[in-house]
């Protein structure tokens, strides 16, 4: 299923039918303000299963990160942080970020295996910021683009439509997305790290 939906107004409607579809185990693929995202809710391990079985790894060894809509995510799933690290999170985000920061215990276990860290993403994209904030928890998030080769069906909605009709319930067309991935800045040790140049320059 394609949906139209616009990131200045959201149509509540139809953002509503898509968190049903979450809710129920569905697998949708979404704008940001990088490349288009492949998610699920992160609290329905099945589906979850299903995307890591689809991209051929192991859950807990994946580099999935998290979809939130504001910094209250942020304390829910993460270990606290320092003020000065909470400073520098709050000048980049929303945009295009995935901040690694050591995960709580109300990261699902499935998620974490030997890792003790999550990736935390708050796109500079209303829609997926209110898909989110009507669920109620994030979504996961793992990115439709290719890193061996660029290809014309990242960036446009329905010709991702088309590839991924058969895998994915609902693709959301939120026009044309990027093929430059987010940013990845790891804050997981002493040091802050970027350890991926993607779309964004982080502002210190």
């Amino acid at each position: 299923m394609l949906v139209r939906l616009y990131d200045e107004n959201p149509n509540p409607r139809e953002v509503r039918k898509i968190v049903d579809i979450l809710r129920e185990g569905g697998v949708i693929i979404y704008p940001t303000d990088t490349v288009y995202g492949l998610g699920c809710d992160i609290t329905n391990q099945k589906a979850v299963e299903k995307i890591a079985r689809w991209k051929g790894i192991k859950i807990e060894k994946n580099k999935f990160s998290f979809i939130c809509s504001d910094f209250s995510h942020l304390s829910l799933y993460t270990k606290p942080i320092s003020n000065p690290l909470f400073k520098l999170i709050r000048k980049n985000l929303p945009g295009p970020f995935t901040f690694i920061l050591e995960a709580n215990n109300n990261v699902p276990k499935y998620f974490k295996g030997k890792k003790k860290t999550v990736g935390i993403r708050i796109p500079d994209n209303n829609i997926i910021r209110e898909i989110v904030t009507e669920l109620g928890n994030p979504i996961l998030s793992s990115s439709v683009h290719d890193d061996d080769e660029v290809l014309e069906y990242t960036a446009d909605p329905e010709l991702i439509h088309e590839k991924y009709q058969d895998f994915a319930d609902v693709v959301i067309d939120g026009g044309y997305g990027e093929l430059i991935p987010s940013t990845i800045v790891d804050c997981s040790g002493d040091q802050v790290t970027v350890i991926r140049e993607g779309k964004g320059m982080l502002v210190y």
